[in-house]
């Protein structure tokens, strides 16, 4: 059987007793059970009698050295098997188009031309101009609608290349991160708290790590696995840190090959949630009315054919076509201006609920700060014989100084002496940090073969390690809480002298995170737009309330003594809202707080109705960041962070956020004025036919002097020109997606009995001003009519139609240049053009139509919002939204960054510049 070394031209010598350091005898029994040809065919995954890969004996693949893969190895091995990625199912643009003239709204229009062919065939050729004018309205509708899907598409492809995923890999004997979808069979790669298993990957010599594999199982609790076992690909790391080697990718994978099976729930947005009742609540009323048309115009001897094809019509121009088209371009254009604002929208329903987001509990570091450590000289010690430079040594060597800085502050610790005499130490165990034991712990072999601990960490939890913790407690919690009140931060250094030996607290190093010099004026700008910003971190209180009174958020931090609880094994509380949420809304901050804290707080925001945002980073923000109606994983998030949140930031600070929440309401209010434009117009277009089919017989109108037939029983606009409107209607609501529009400065939330009623005023409104011109019109050639009065004169059968058309077509403000020449120059069948007078009477009363409408909807908003029905709180345009630039009582950027600065000199003194030691013999501080 050929082997994998058998025909590669890169083959790396390696052995099985290489590969047996890595993974163990046991491990490797796991993956190979025979030194025998294996069949080619087998069944099952992750069997015993799984020996090819591909085609290729496993083992060969798995016999990677300590030094990983070579850079020339791995490309190769990736032409030979592919990119580590699933593969997606992707319909054509032209079966897209396609199904664009096969959708329900669709299906109606070729309805409606078939009669049309119909009449076409049996009645009159003139009819061939309506055939032509359906079928040209079916293939705009379609193709606008296909064009805008491929560009949502391709928006939200782009949206994902930046959330591609990332693997920390060795190769060439250094760690490094690449492109999560260049793994390959072979690769040793890092698994860490946070991060999501790139491939499927099998667990090498070491401690065991817990696993996420609800998205796979549907297991709700994490599960341990142990060195042999497989990590699969979609699952994602809670706690532990393993070293692995890459069994399968891709199509290869257990979820590659199990993909087809799995069912994603899709759930819809609250705004998708109102458009499809808002669309089954005008078809309905639609179907209503044309049927009673079509029965009364056939009762009042309308020909058959005529009858149903004025219905058919009536209907198609009646019912919202255009919603999906203006839907998925409104969002599409919506997350790409998020994702231009550094903001990533994973969820397109989202927009609307960051619209409506009223509070906001942020992250300080990162955040509200800039996450940049700063060292100080200041280096309290508590251990009698050692030095500021042995608890820096220490420090360095409770992290895996030889792989690239997990955060802020391995990257502070590493910075802070030369590293490479750290080298005579050998690393036996790394605990990396968690956030519930808030500490990393080190295991280490000096030369002589003697093994001790370092840890690094929150200093109320390594002093409670420590032997004499009664005796420095005093000293070491006033010292912490004299550095608090300054702003400056603690992390704890202990070491540990052997097995059975007992913790020394050796000292505490001092840093600063200053905040952003936007963090404050981007916090008023979020109260000027209603959402309520809450600190939550897990420094000590008293750093946490220096921090909100420089941030101006107030001075009222709870602590984890004042927060709610939940035991795992139990539901949680559906009263947290009743016994914490007054308690918690009053809040400013949250100090010292647990991951479960933030799911707690978030929970109880929520039961009392509030739409709360949240923001995190870690695995452990994640069950907060997905219970949130908006999770926000912040910029450098862990794969599960992100997993998690609705909106992923690329850009650092809060401001961004604000300008999410911004753009949203703009979003939003795009949203609401598409359906009051699309509720009102279809109000005007079927009253007003359903009614002049009613109410008004155009024959006992004719003069006794016109003996022609063109006066029918009943008014009615040629099918052409009820089709003109549709298509010009339509072209008019897209155009809603790239509206200017002012955002409102209060959180924004759908009211539909508000919505209904401010449009059936706008529409009934112009509904009775078209039936008073179609009156003033059908009775122009009376003695003394108002037609004469002022000068427009009698008007013919065809001039009345072409005058309605307009009427029509200006009050629903459609194309109003376009329609107007047409009613002008009227180019088919059925209607005459009018004159400049009749046009411009037309355009008068519109206008005075428009100052009543206006008068009209006002005095509706009075009323409401006198009888409460809603509150107004303004608006604000994009200039508005210059942080910082508004009002006096804003600091400017320039004041604000003065001011930081200034607090920064009161809470600590200089920024030290570190020495490093360049004696070898100066690092043997534990012997």
């Amino acid at each position: 059987m050929q082997t994998f070394a058998a025909w590669r031209p890169h083959a790396e010598s390696s052995s099985d007793s290489t590969t047996e350091k890595l993974l163990g005898k046991e491990e490797r029994e796991l993956l190979v059970t025979s030194s025998k040809p294996a069949p080619r065919e087998y069944s099952g995954y992750g069997t015993e009698k799984e020996v090819l890969y591909q085609g290729v004996d496993k083992r060969s693949l798995m016999n990677t050295g300590p030094e990983g893969l070579s850079s020339a190895e791995a490309a190769y091995r990736l032409e030979r098997f592919g990119r580590n990625e699933l593969a997606e199912k992707v319909d054509s643009k032209w079966v897209k188009l396609a199904k664009e003239f096969t959708r329900p709204m669709a299906l109606m229009v070729w309805s409606a031309a078939f009669i049309e062919l119909l009449e076409a065939l049996i009645v009159a050729p003139h009819y061939w101009a309506d055939v032509a004018i359906l079928l040209v309205l079916q293939l705009v509708n379609c193709l606008l609608g296909w064009s805008e899907e491929l560009k949502a598409g391709n928006a939200v492809a782009a949206l994902k290349e930046q959330l591609k995923p990332e693997a920390t890999v060795l190769r060439d004997g250094v760690y490094t991160k690449i492109d999560g979808r260049l793994l390959v069979p072979g690769d040793l790669v890092l698994l860490g708290s946070g991060a999501s298993i790139p491939a499927d990957c099998l667990l090498c010599k070491g401690k065991p790590i817990q696993v996420d594999q609800a998205s796979l199982t549907g297991e709700s609790l994490p599960v341990s696995l142990y060195p042999g076992d497989t990590a699969k690909m979609g699952s994602t790391c809670v706690r532990g840190e393993s070293d692995a080697m890459v069994a399968a990718t891709g199509t290869e994978t257990f979820l590659g090959k199990t993909a087809a099976l799995l069912n994603t729930v899709v759930e819809q947005g609250n705004f998708e949630k109102l458009l499809l009742t808002i669309t089954y609540l005008l078809t309905g009323v639609g179907l209503f009315l044309v049927t009673i048309t079509f029965i009364f115009l056939l009762a009042r001897g309308a020909a058959l054919m005529d009858a149903l094809a004025f219905a058919v019509v009536l209907l198609v121009a009646s019912i919202p076509i255009a919603m999906r088209v203006v839907c998925t371009t409104t969002m599409a254009l919506g997350c790409r201006k998020l994702a231009e604002e550094k903001a990533i929208v994973t969820r397109l329903s989202a927009v609307e609920d960051i619209a409506g987001m009223n509070i906001l509990c942020s992250d300080k570091t990162g955040t509200l700060t800039l996450n940049k450590m700063q060292l100080q000289d200041d280096l309290p010690i508590f251990c009698e014989g050692v030095t500021r430079h042995d608890v820096l040594v220490a420090a360095a060597l409770a992290t895996k100084w030889k792989e690239p800085p997990k955060d802020a502050v391995d990257t502070l610790v590493l910075n802070a002496i030369d590293l490479t005499p750290l080298d005579l130490y050998e690393q036996l165990e790394h605990k990396p940090f968690d956030p519930v034991t808030k500490h990393t712990e080190s295991t280490l072999r000096r030369r002589d073969g003697t093994v001790f601990k370092v840890a690094k960490g929150a200093p109320h939890v390594l002093l409670e390690k420590a032997y004499n913790c009664a005796e420095i407690r005093h000293e070491v919690e006033a010292t912490i809480n004299d550095l608090a009140k300054r702003g400056v931060r603690c992390l704890a250094v202990a070491c540990n002298n052997g097995e059975g030996g007992v913790w020394v607290f050796m000292g505490v190093m001092t840093f600063l995170d200053p905040p952003r010099p936007d963090s404050a004026s981007t916090i008023a700008k979020a109260a000027e737009l209603g959402v309520q910003v809450k600190m939550i971190t897990g420094d000590h209180g008293v750093i946490a309330v220096e921090m909100c009174r420089t941030l101006g958020l107030g001075a009222n931090v709870l602590g984890p003594k004042n927060l709610p609880v939940h035991n795992p094994a139990e539901e949680v509380s559906i009263h947290l809202g009743r016994d914490y949420g007054a308690f918690i809304e009053g809040a400013d901050g949250f100090s010292q707080v647990f991951p479960e804290h933030k799911y707690l707080i978030v929970e109880a925001l929520r039961q009392r109705g509030h739409v709360v945002g949240m923001t995190g980073d870690g695995v452990n923000d994640a069950p907060a960041l997905k219970r949130a109606d908006v999770g926000l994983a912040v910029q450098g998030s862990t794969d599960a962070a992100r997993a998690a949140s609705d909106v992923v930031l690329t850009a650092s600070g809060l401001s961004t956020i604000i300008q999410a929440i911004f753009v949203s309401r703009q979003i939003f209010q795009r949203m609401k004025n598409y359906i009051i434009y699309r509720i009102a117009c279809t109000t005007q277009l079927l009253g007003f036919f359903f009614l002049s089919c009613l109410i008004f017989r155009p024959k006992h109108f004719q003069d006794e002097a016109d003996d022609s037939d063109d006066w029918p029983d009943f008014f009615q606009i040629p099918v052409m020109g009820i089709v003109v409107i549709t298509i010009l209607n339509d072209g008019t609501i897209i155009s809603i997606a790239y509206d200017t529009v002012m955002a409102s400065k209060s959180p924004e939330k759908w009211n539909l009995p508000i919505l209904m009623a401010v449009s059936l005023n706008i529409g009934l409104v112009a509904m009775i001003s078209s039936l008073w011109l179609l009156y003033m019109g059908l009775n122009s050639h009376a003695e003394s009519s108002i037609m004469d009065s002022v000068g427009v004169g009698s008007l013919s059968y065809e001039e009345i139609q072409c005058l309605l058309f307009l009427k029509l077509s200006v009050a629903s403000f459609v194309a109003l240049v376009s329609s107007t020449l047409l009613a002008a120059y009227w180019p088919f069948d059925g209607m005459v053009g009018i004159d400049a007078k009749v046009v411009t009477y037309c355009w008068i009363y519109c206008i005075i139509f428009f100052i009543i409408q206006e008068v009209f909807k006002v005095g509706q908003y009075n009323l409401m919002r006198k009888y409460g029905y809603f509150t107004e709180s303004g608006s604000m345009s994009e200039k508005d939204l210059s942080f910082g630039k508004k009002k006096s009582s804003t600091p400017t950027l320039e004041k604000l960054s003065s001011s930081v600065s200034r607090t920064l000199e009161r809470m600590s003194s200089t920024v030290s510049t570190n020495t490093t030691m360049s004696k070898v013999e100066e690092y043997e501080l534990f012997e």
